[in-house]
């Protein structure tokens, strides 16, 4: 089969690309200067590239380049991967059950919080269980960053905090893996051809994982550092992208395996995820990017009110997560902050991923989701640092009084 391409066509969606990493360049320094997020800024970079598309030159909403989709794919998958090596055995027993009691707890309550107050408030099943899923991740890079830029890493809050963000996108990876599935069987007049749909999304995806992780991890440690193992990250990454897609099973579950897999069996593990951690940031320049630039405007005015319904019911939830989860481990880890859970309010890649898929999955939602989860992502990104700061001044006030 013989492919033709347009070498204006791919000469602009080249020049595009290039563009989008080069604004990347100015975000960073923005940043680097001001309280204001990069994320946010890449997000907003989209949001402007959206408008000049949809009002400027009156195209309908949708990707600005024929390589969006694979980028996307290729960006979650290596987040995921990365998630998948934080589930070493050696770590978990490191965390051991205090973080795992309190970071499932947060995870539950604040799921049943976001989805139970939408409900009621009287929205559909698919758009209320999509959101309650997504609500549950977390954005780790900002919440660890402002505890080391306070140099909190050492008190009991930040501890925890530092422990549960290492695994909290891995329990919403599941969250919201279930809640596709389960998503599909309500959606389906036929129940046990979507129970089979499910059991497949899933058990695929973990098989898939386990099939790709397991000659990994065999081959991580017998390359020499450098080239040879950039390669080997690479081909780990499209294999799991394009498998995915191939055979219809979540991505970001079979990463998440393919991660944990060749964390437990490789004996020189880093090297991988280390050559992955170095490519990952251009891919996410498009990611963010490109997630604001499929933002359908016109869908702004109709999505404000669950935009701030979902917003509210997910600070209400952290914090009353966080309240119970500290409680429950309060014989163990001592006196907690009461708004504890507030400070795992930012949200950022793995949120607007799980967006992107479900609006894939129910295109009719696909247009509130992402305006949702774009908004929303701006809002947690500009105001979480600030509340992990709160957290840990309040920390400080406990322990100072125990003095």
């Amino acid at each position: 089969m013989e492919i033709t391409l347009d070498p204006a066509h791919y000469g602009l969606m080249l020049v595009l690309l290039g563009g989008l990493l080069s604004v990347s360049i100015l975000a960073d320094v923005i940043a680097a200067r001001t309280a204001v997020p990069r994320i946010s800024l890449l997000v907003l970079v989209g949001v402007a590239v959206a408008a000049i598309q949809q009002w400027g030159l009156g195209q309908p909403a949708g990707p600005v380049t024929n390589l969006a989709e694979p980028l996307i794919q290729v960006a979650l998958v290596m987040v995921a991967f990365l998630l998948g090596g934080e589930f070493t055995w050696e770590r978990l027993r490191t965390l051991g059950p205090v973080v795992g009691i309190f970071s499932l707890i947060v995870v539950v309550v604040s799921g049943v919080v976001v989805g139970l107050g939408l409900w009621l408030i009287g929205f559909p099943v698919i758009l209320v269980v999509a959101l309650a899923a997504i609500s549950v991740a977390t954005d780790p890079a900002a919440v660890s960053e402002t505890i080391h830029e306070l140099r909190a890493g050492n008190t009991r809050s930040g501890r925890l905090l530092l422990s549960t963000v290492a695994v909290d996108d891995g329990w919403g990876i599941i969250v919201f893996g279930l809640a596709m599935a389960f998503l599909g069987w309500h959606a389906s007049g036929d129940g046990l051809q979507a129970m089979l749909e499910a059991l497949w999304e899933l058990g695929g995806a973990v098989a898939l994982g386990v099939i790709v992780g397991i000659p990994a991890a065999w081959l991580t440690g017998r390359l020499e550092a450098g080239e040879p193992t950039l390669v080997e990250a690479l081909a780990l990454i499209l294999l799991l992208a394009g498998g995915a897609a191939l055979l219809n099973v979540s991505e970001l579950l079979a990463a998440m395996v393919a991660g944990a897999m060749v964390a437990n069996l490789a004996s020189h593990h880093t090297r991988s995820f280390n050559e992955i951690d170095y490519l990952k940031w251009p891919f996410l320049v498009f990611f963010f990017v490109l997630a604001g630039a499929s933002l359908d405007l016109g869908m702004l005015g109709t999505a404000l009110g669950v935009t701030g319904a979902y917003i509210m019911l997910r600070l209400l939830g952290r914090y009353l997560g966080g309240l119970i989860g500290a409680r429950a481990v309060a014989d163990r880890q001592g006196s907690l902050p009461n708004g504890i859970g507030m400070a795992l309010t930012p949200q950022a890649g793995v949120a607007m991923g799980m967006a992107l898929l479900a609006g894939e999955r129910f295109p009719e939602f696909s247009a509130t989701l992402m305006a949702v989860v774009v908004g929303s992502t701006v809002f947690f990104e500009a105001i979480g640092p600030w509340l992990v700061r709160r957290t840990l001044k309040d920390n400080q006030a406990i322990e100072n009084n125990k003095e």
